[in-house]
């Protein structure tokens, strides 16, 4: 092998480790984003369903008044 091809060879080595080194960078930050990803939807999704648990009674009591004021006006106007 000669010296010229030799020189060769060790910069197609170190360009094929630089981009080794950045695929698998790239690559973790992909897994990074998609977990953050995953937990601003969880996040999200959550916060809704507990605001739905706290304000539940409040619909409750929402609905009952508006039937009882339905009943009223049923029994107002025949």
């Amino acid at each position: 092998m000669s010296p010229e091809e030799k020189e060769l060879l060790n910069k197609a080595v170190s360009l094929a480790e630089d981009n080794n080194k950045m695929l698998h960078a790239m690559k973790r930050s992909q897994r990074v984003s998609n977990i953050m990803n995953f937990l601003y939807w969880a996040v999200i999704i959550g916060s809704a369903v507990g605001a739905y648990y706290f304000i539940e009674p409040y619909f409750d009591e929402a609905k009952k008044m508006y039937e009882s004021v339905s009943a009223g006006f049923k029994a107002w106007n025949p």
